[in-house]
């Protein structure tokens, strides 16, 4: 179902391209042909992109159709806004045309010498001849067709290459101090990196994973905290991808829950567990360890994503923090901010999530809200404060506007 609403919609989005950007800027003829084939042929590469990426075929697909997906998207949003005013500039036009329209002046006899009839021969006629209506209002169709997909051209494939360099770009630091009231004033100051939806693929190498490894060591965090979604594949693709990770450095160690995305994986989450736990990254699946610092100690907790229910894998929230010491301060890490609501019923006090992007392609983050409680920063949801990073990498096309890639480093108050 949800692939045939995604075919749907991205069916829609092409006929209404073509609308605009071909039947309302050419006549009928071979370049009309030729512009409806070409977008026929974008819509084959959508539908071709994400079934390979899926399937984990045809990956060379990936930046043409992925880039053809965003450029598709901002395309769609400029020509819905620019609806408005190119009808009030229609009606302008229709209503010039028709103020200046005036009767055709009856011309008096003139009396023509005979002389002077050889001096015109074959001029057949000199007055009272008026342009096609129908060619007029051609004219005025095409022009306001060919300006409206112009500037709706310009607007998409500017924000688009904005939104590259920010996709591929160093992603912004994010420094939080969240306050526990229940804290042990011994663990106050205690700090986390918090990085989510890395999402290592066909279209991000190997610097992609060791700028991040970088960055993150910069910090000098107590606990390394990745969110799920590091993956969109499988150990045997991208594990050399994923080859940077060992060398994250922190004081407590780093830490894993899974995201939606390595449950699409072709194996699964399992070999991806095996695979960060030899390069020195812990999973936690539905379980907590001990932060002991400074004397105090702190519960870091972890469970599964929602959709690892449908392969018997789901989050266990009583095995992850059923029994455990009520007056100690628990973090946990949960990829999906909505799994706050079952998060609240245990009392816990911080919840570190992703999944969001931050909406990633505004204005996706006017729609985020729907699923989700939280679209990116610090709230409190349920009486647990929960922070939601927009991720350091990307999905989809490499492309970000209005939420650029974000490592954070929060801080622990009392």
């Amino acid at each position: 179902m949800v692939v045939l609403v995604f075919v749907g919609l991205v069916f829609v989005a092409h006929l209404y391209l073509w609308h605009r950007m071909v039947r309302s800027t050419t006549r009928r003829g071979r370049v009309r042909t030729g512009l409806t084939w070409g977008l026929a042929g974008l819509l084959l590469l959508v539908v071709l992109t994400f079934a390979g990426m899926r399937l984990e075929m045809f990956q060379w697909l990936a930046w043409p159709g992925y880039l053809w997906i965003a450029i598709m998207f901002y395309l769609v949003i400029a020509l819905v806004l620019l609806e408005i005013p190119r009808l009030v500039a229609w009606l302008a036009l229709v209503r010039g045309r028709a103020a200046v329209s005036s009767p055709v002046a009856v011309a008096r006899p003139v009396t023509v010498p005979a002389s002077d009839i050889s001096d015109i021969s074959g001029f057949e006629q000199v007055s009272g001849v008026e342009p096609s209506p129908g060619g007029d209002a051609m004219s005025r169709r095409l022009f306001l067709g060919r300006t409206t997909a112009a500037v709706a051209g310009v607007g998409a494939l500017g924000t688009v290459g904005y939104g590259i360099s920010v996709a591929l770009g160093d992603p912004v630091i994010e420094p939080v101090k969240v306050t526990l009231p229940g804290l042990d004033t011994r663990l106050s100051g205690l700090r986390f990196a918090v990085v989510s939806d890395i999402h290592l693929g066909p279209l991000t190498g190997k610097a992609h994973t060791e700028r991040i490894v970088r960055m993150i060591n910069g910090l000098r965090a107590d606990v390394v905290a990745i969110v799920g979604d590091l993956v969109d594949g499988s150990v045997a693709e991208l594990g050399p991808l994923a080859r940077p990770l060992q060398s994250l450095e922190s004081r407590y160690g780093a830490y894993f829950v899974t995201g939606n995305h390595e449950y699409y994986t072709r194996n699964g989450p399992g070999e991806w567990v095996e695979e960060l736990d030899r390069l020195g990254v812990r999973s936690l699946r539905n379980e907590r360890v001990e932060i002991r610092h400074q004397g105090g100690v702190l519960d870091l907790a972890g469970v599964n994503d929602l959709n690892g229910a449908t392969a018997n894998d789901g989050p266990d929230f009583d095995k992850a923090l059923g029994g455990r010491d009520a007056s100690r301060s628990t973090v946990l890490l949960a990829h999906q901010p909505v799994q706050v609501s079952q998060a609240a019923r245990y009392g816990v006090d911080l919840q570190l999530s992703g999944h969001t992007h931050g909406g990633q392609l505004v204005p996706f983050n006017l729609v985020v809200p729907l699923q989700q409680p939280v679209v990116s920063g610090l709230a409190t949801v349920d009486g647990v404060q929960v922070y939601v990073t927009r991720g350091a990498g990307f999905w989809g096309p490499p492309v970000r506007v209005g939420a650029p890639p974000e490592i954070t480093l929060l801080e622990l108050r009392s």
